[in-house]
């Protein structure tokens, strides 16, 4: 997600935005994940020329990233969309209370797992398929992807709230799937968000996709697995709690109670409430489409 935290810091993304040739590149990468040059000339009708001034423009606000490839007519220029979500605070003063933490996905500080289920560092995978004990292992803090079945992963979101100061949003941000042996993209699953034990709400993942390669994958990652999934906002305030901007309950900050000396378990969890239960994959910065682990945010107000 790219967080834009006042309006003179977005000018070059609201310039990139300003055309609506740009708009129709971007909405053809979000449909088919990557694109190369000519395929989005040809989609457009339009010359490569006239579209390299636009992807020029597009990269530079950082909107989309530009790897190379070789094909068949030699070294090609593949685009996709850096983010999928784009967050913009018209109330500069307010964003300046905030602070920003990424966790490695195998940073967890609990779990439960029932194969399927797996781990993976970017280089390897951790142990073997299957088998829940490597989910103990030490080398699982550098896992980059994780698959289970069913049970759950909890991480501790570091609290750097001063004695005055009050929790005014926390936001979490990661890139989930459900879990088949194999991918499934018709697999619904439902995952329950948890803050310090208080149910937040769910979201059922579609499915486990595979149809293409995930944008960040490792070359040695098997083309038969689980390559990507959908990146989801939760934030929780004194409204409630929110999905992608909709409402999952009516859970507040109030009602979890949090201070400066709270302690913050966010778990993730496909367990009994889950009727939709197909399982659960977290992707981290090494795997999936969004260059990014566990990303939490912590807005604050100062009383004085």
């Amino acid at each position: 997600m790219l967080y834009i935290k006042d309006l003179r810091s977005g000018i070059n993304i609201f310039k990139a935005l300003g055309s609506e040739i740009r708009i129709e590149i971007l909405e053809l990468l979000a449909k088919h994940q990557s694109l190369n040059l000519n395929d989005i000339a040809n989609k457009l009708n339009l010359t490569n020329g006239a579209i390299t001034m636009h992807i020029k423009k597009l990269e530079e606000s950082g909107l989309i990233e530009i790897t190379t490839a070789v094909g068949k007519h030699g070294i090609q220029k593949i685009c996709f969309l850096n983010e999928e979500k784009l967050m913009v605070d018209l109330r500069s003063k307010e964003i300046e209370n905030l602070y920003e933490v990424e966790i490695k996905v195998g940073h967890y500080s609990n779990y439960h797992a029932v194969p399927t289920c797996g781990l993976a560092t970017k280089d390897s995978i951790v142990g073997d398929f299957d088998d829940p004990r490597y989910f103990a292992d030490p080398q699982r803090i550098d896992a980059q992807i994780i698959w289970l079945s069913e049970g759950f992963l909890e991480y501790k979101i570091p609290n750097y709230i001063k004695s005055n100061q009050t929790f005014r949003e926390i936001q979490f941000s990661m890139e989930l799937g459900s879990e088949a042996p194999g991918y499934n993209e018709n697999y619904p699953s439902d995952i329950y968000f948890y803050v310090n034990g208080i149910e937040l709400g769910s979201w059922t993942s579609p499915g486990d996709f595979g149809d293409v390669r995930g944008s960040f994958n490792p070359d040695w990652w098997p083309p038969h697995l689980n390559q990507y999934g959908m990146l989801k906002l939760i934030r929780i305030n004194e409204d409630g709690s929110f999905i992608d901007g909709c409402r999952i309950s009516d859970i507040t900050l109030a009602d979890i109670a949090l201070d400066h000396k709270s302690e913050i378990n966010l778990r993730l969890e496909v367990g009994e409430k889950s009727r939709n239960k197909k399982g659960m994959t977290i992707f981290g910065r090494h795997f999936g489409n969004y260059n990014q682990d566990l990303l939490v945010r912590v807005l604050y107000t100062d009383q004085g």
